[in-house]
């Protein structure tokens, strides 16, 4: 008895031994890696490890890397074995074909289950690989374009190589322009808005200290744009305001319009009727936040409201507060200005905005004091999400080093001539 044990534990041995040196073509590979895995188990015996190896046929000569291979990798193999297989003329042969049809397909779809079956051990890895395979199996969408990109105004070049399609600064004091390019394109202007906003909002004089309240009518439905401000929460109309020119606080924005006698319809009628009163011809707005891309106006335009805007106390000091922390009811929450440059200390603003939407671009208006000169900057449909502060540093730059009385010259797609049109740069230029 002893014997005849022995004699099928070796060839039991024998045949995974010539198994492990030989690939079946096609079906005979799975099925033989699947019966030497199931062997090699714990609880295999040798009579259960005979049978199973000697289902495999008689096969080719090959090495095999491993015989415990991965049960997702068995799965694979099974499938994607089946092509190879030839597919026998005859009784049943019909059938057969579909059925390596059906398996092809089968292994190609296993190819893309195995290689993201291929999992990290952390859930948090295992997400992220889920999400990036979700991302590469995605239709990548083009990338929209603001107006000032579709319009070709980028095209337009310029000395000191601005990011911004439009650009405007003027002597505070004299009006006179030291850089202009595009000046009299009207654009979306995004949160640049919010300056208009709160001139109607001071004008009228509202109690500062009022508590008012922020609702679901205040959550964008244009844009979709979050806040940390919730339904529910409670501020002083002063801290409203303050969030809006310095965090560029959408819902703030529009509360403040909200609570304005005759609410948002009536208070966008004062801030056209504010932009009249100031001469901005080329200016309409819509709504006191700027999402909608119909808030539009030109550089010219902006300038104007930036030099009534200035004189306004509580509108210089808001806007360039480095940050403010409010108590929302259920948390003390902090806020920061979405102006990087107001942290240089190498920088002396007295006003600032900025704004973005896509339709709008990157935009940034302020007003601020170079080699002791005041300067009202306008930057509009800036490329790149920092590329308006770098081209408020340029320009600074630029008049740093060439701050004597300047002569006008007309430059047309960056040379100097005669003749450019009405997209032309001016810069100003040493005499």
């Amino acid at each position: 008895m002893r014997g005849s044990i022995l004699f099928k534990s070796i060839l039991a041995a024998a045949l995974l031994i010539g198994a492990s040196f030989a690939v079946p073509s096609s079906e005979a590979l799975a099925r033989s890696s699947e019966a030497a895995g199931r062997a090699a188990s714990a609880k295999a015996t040798p009579q259960r490890a005979a049978k199973m190896a000697a289902k495999a046929p008689a096969t080719q000569p090959a090495v095999l890397k491993s015989t415990r291979a991965p049960v997702a990798s068995q799965r694979l193999a099974r499938g994607a074995a089946a092509p190879a297989a030839a597919v026998q003329p005859g009784r049943g042969g019909a059938a057969r074909a579909a059925l390596a049809g059906s398996r092809t397909a089968r292994g190609a779809r296993a190819v893309s289950l195995a290689q993201a079956q291929v999992l990290p051990r952390s859930a948090k890895a295992r997400a992220l690989q889920r999400r990036q395979l979700l991302a590469s199996a995605r239709e990548v969408e083009p990338a929209r374009l603001s107006v000032g990109q579709a319009t070709g105004l980028h095209a337009v070049e310029d000395p000191l190589d601005l990011r911004s399609s439009v650009a405007l600064v003027t002597d505070q004091r004299t009006g006179e322009v030291l850089l202009s390019k595009n000046p009299d394109a009207v654009l979306p202007i995004a949160s640049i808005t919010k300056v208009m906003t709160a001139l109607v909002v001071l004008d009228v004089q509202q109690p500062l200290a009022e508590t008012l309240e922020i609702t679901t009518e205040d959550i964008d439905t244009e844009k979709n744009s979050r806040s940390r401000l919730r339904p529910g929460t409670r501020l002083t109309r002063a801290e409203l305001l303050q969030l809006a020119l310095m965090s560029s606080e959408n819902r703030a924005a529009h509360a403040l319009g909200r609570h304005f006698p005759g609410g948002v319809a009536a208070f966008v009628g004062a801030m056209n009727a504010k932009a009249r009163q100031l001469g901005m011809t080329a200016s309409r707005f819509s709504d006191p936040t700027g999402l909608s891309d119909r808030n539009v106006s030109n550089a010219h335009d902006l300038a104007r409201m930036l030099r009534a805007a200035y004189d306004y106390p509580l509108v210089r000091q808001f806007s360039t507060a480095p940050e403010l922390t409010v108590d929302a009811g259920y948390r003390m929450i902090s806020f920061r200005n979405t102006n990087r440059l107001i942290d240089h200390s190498s920088w002396s603003i007295g006003l600032q905005k900025t704004g973005y939407i896509t339709e709008a671009g990157r935009c940034l208006v302020m007003q601020a004091n170079i080699e002791s000169r005041p300067v009202l900057m306008v930057l509009l449909d800036s490329a790149g999400r920092y590329s308006r502060f770098g081209d408020a540093q340029r320009i600074r730059d630029w008049l740093e080093a060439d701050h004597r009385a300047p002569t006008l010259t007309r430059v047309r797609n960056g040379v100097a001539g005669r003749g450019a049109s009405p997209a032309a740069v001016y810069v100003s230029t040493g005499s």
